[in-house]
């Protein structure tokens, strides 16, 4: 088993009818857990990767009616690189 997060952005806050289809689906096998940041509008899904893939835990989301915007990404991006490493491959200084 490997467990695996997704964070998905959603644009309108679900209905009543809407989360009683994601608990639906937390029915298939291979979904581990939901939840939900309504500040950020984002839903979590934990899901054993053995078993579905990212596009088709998407595909489940949708299909129960939550109008994905984007998937969230979970790795921090990258900050950049300092001035001083622009002026690598340049030619080193004359020893005095």
């Amino acid at each position: 088993m490997t467990n695996v997060d997704i964070v998905f952005r959603y644009a309108a806050q679900p209905t009543e009818a809407v989360l009683l289809a994601l608990a639906g689906a937390r029915e298939v096998y291979g979904i581990r857990q939901l939840s939900f940041d309504r500040e950020a509008r984002t839903m979590r899904v934990e899901y054993d990767a053995t078993r579905l893939s990212g596009p088709v835990v998407a595909g489940l989301v949708r299909r129960a009616g939550l109008d994905i915007v984007e998937e969230v990404s979970l790795i921090p991006p990258l900050p950049p690189e300092p001035a001083a490493a622009s002026t690598q491959g340049a030619a080193p200084a004359p020893k005095a």
